[in-house]
């Protein structure tokens, strides 16, 4: 009897492992506090992880850990916002428009490799010192990132799926927003997750120069106090942080991408 072919259509569709991470976290963990205990790793180039768990609570207790977190949050949060509707804006006007790509793709091709914290000193001269400078600083940042993933999102929509929607007769709008940004997103979406990596570091970057409460302020004062326990507290947050973005950008993305 002819034995059955085993079935290798899987494509490599992700399963998942909720317990894997959670298990290399503790593993990772566990060493830190062997290699403390045991003397393997000097205090001051790395506290235990019970110091940097005490530095938690003393930031908690005072309120540095709330005002800091706040601060950085916000001008993220604004900065990301500002450069990502702008940069979804002329990322599909050049996906969509030739005259616009032919216009705008050298411009954005030429600007993109500039190292954007080094923009900052020129941004405190236009808009001061104050937050302004920083904002600006992460929404240019996000800004062209945004832009190259949204116009080579758009430029990889099959272009079968738009020639039978014109076939039908459809207007030009109906096209773009129900062919073309749905199949656009999947790469839109995936550039969110970069922009948002580059939002974080620039915002510890521009705190580090130039301001009084952030956690990059916080950092850069605690690792000049030679604070080594609050410095890699605050380094924590910025993982902690990273990791909730990444968590909230996975929820929009099973949302969004139902029909996959």
């Amino acid at each position: 009897m002819a034995e059955g072919v085993p079935f290798r259509g899987g494509g490599y569709e992700a399963r998942p492992r909720r317990w894997v991470p959670w298990l290399v976290f503790a593993a990772l963990l566990l060493l830190w506090h062997v290699a403390s205990s045991r003397g393997w790793i000097s205090a001051n180039s790395l506290p235990s992880p019970t110091s940097v768990v005490l530095a938690f609570g003393e930031m908690i207790e005072r309120g540095t850990l709330q005002k800091h977190l706040w601060e950085s949050a916000r001008r993220i949060g604004l900065g990301w916002a500002l450069g990502t509707l702008a940069g979804l804006a002329i990322g599909l006007s050049m996906g969509i428009f030739s005259l616009a790509r032919a216009g705008l793709l050298p411009l954005v091709s030429a600007l993109f490799p500039i190292p954007k914290i080094a923009l900052l000193p020129l941004f405190i001269l236009w808009f001061g010192i104050g937050e302004a400078s920083k904002v600006a600083t992460i929404a240019f940042g996000v800004f062209f990132p945004t832009v190259i993933a949204a116009y080579a999102a758009c430029d990889q929509v099959p272009r079968n799926l738009i020639r039978m929607a014109q076939s039908f007769g459809l207007p030009a709008r109906h096209i773009v927003w129900k062919v073309v940004v749905p199949g656009a997103m999947p790469g839109i979406l995936a550039g969110f997750r970069i922009t948002a990596s580059i939002a974080l570091i620039l915002v510890v970057a521009a705190e580090m120069i130039g301001a009084e409460y952030g956690v990059g302020a916080f950092i850069l004062a605690t690792g000049n106090l030679m604070q080594t326990d609050h410095l890699v507290a605050g380094v924590a947050i910025l993982s902690t942080f990273g990791l909730l973005v990444n968590w909230l950008l996975s929820a929009i993305e099973k949302s969004v991408l139902r029909w996959r």
